[in-house]
């Protein structure tokens, strides 16, 4: 898939693209059937298929503290429209020239200028512009002028279920993982680099690969049974915390700590994707670092029940 990175790297070409514009937040079984619908009509027009999407999104930009929890960052989104067979995808980088641009000329800029849409595929409450004055008709009404067609979205439904980002971060939020699957159309994941940490979980026998979430709000917070990929020729079992770590040391950062179990090894620099199968319990904080020890003792125990992990049940070489 070809990413491009704001209108300014755009190149010349023939003119012509199918659009769609969007977050596409966690995309799950709603967007990859707007992807699908895009794709066919790409095919029909023998056009290329191009999805627009923003970096940050637009509440992280203006109301950073009320913003949504995001369920994928960034990298884990390219990764997921491209394997919906995405063609091309662009980034638009949203901060104050963008939050600036009337809604006329994000059209002529971006659809008209940069892209020649010949087709777009929106929500009908899609609005867009300063002081978000774009709206569905307005595009409708370019359209008949410069050439393009607009279709409506209209609501995604799986089953009876409707498909949206809020339902799954609503699901994620209260431990319902089984009905986050059926919305995502695949197990919730979320993927890092591990990083260097304080070791303080090896200094009270429960050793932990650190991943940075790259967002400033999680849709999850507690502790997790987890399965991990990235590690081995199969998912290796774990416990992860999820949080601030409020009785280490409250930081209000959130980090992904996992203990693998049976693990031994240098995992610096890889890159991992723990999937969560189950919520053991709330985040909370402790009097003592001993009586944590304690909890993640027993969290183990209660985790490896779950996911048939007895002990010594994997091994591991470096």
């Amino acid at each position: 898939m070809k990413v491009i990175r704001g209108l300014h790297n755009l190149v010349p070409r023939p003119r012509g693209t199918v659009v769609t514009i969007g977050n596409f937040d966690g995309v799950h079984l709603g967007h990859k059937a707007v992807f699908g619908r895009l794709l066919a009509q790409g095919r029909a027009l023998r056009l290329p298929a191009m999805v627009i999407t923003f970096e940050p999104q637009a509440m992280e930009y203006f109301a950073p503290d009320a913003a949504p929890a995001r369920l994928t960052r960034l990298r884990e989104k390219l990764t997921a429209l491209a394997d919906c067979g995405v063609e091309q995808a662009m980034l638009l980088r949203f901060g104050p020239k963008l939050a600036r641009m009337e809604a006329r000329e994000f059209v002529q800029e971006l659809l008209v200028d940069g892209l020649g849409a010949r087709y777009l595929l929106v929500g009908d409450d899609f609005r867009f512009g300063h002081g978000r004055a774009g709206d569905f008709r307005l595009l409708r009404e370019m359209g008949r002028e410069h050439g393009f067609s607009v279709e409506d979205l209209h609501t995604i439904t799986h089953g009876d279920e409707r498909v949206s980002s809020t339902r799954i971060r609503e699901a994620l939020a209260r431990g319902d993982f089984e009905f986050a699957r059926r919305l995502l159309g695949r197990t919730y994941r979320i993927c890092g680099r591990v990083v260097q940490g304080d070791k303080r979980g090896r200094d009270i026998g429960f050793p932990t690969a650190n991943l940075n979430l790259h967002r400033r709000v999680s849709p999850l917070r507690g502790v997790y049974a987890v399965m991990v990929g990235g590690i081995a020729d199969r998912p290796w079992p774990g416990v992860a915390n999820l949080g601030t770590r409020p009785t280490v040391d409250g930081s209000a950062r959130y980090l992904l700590e996992v203990h693998l179990f049976d693990f031994t090894g240098n995992l610096y620099g890889r890159h991992l994707e723990v999937e969560f199968r189950r919520k053991l319990r709330d985040e909370k904080k402790f009097g003592s670092c001993e009586e944590l020890q304690a909890q993640i003792g027993r969290d183990t125990v209660t985790a490896r029940a779950l996911l048939g992990a007895p002990t010594t049940a994997f091994a591991y070489s470096p």
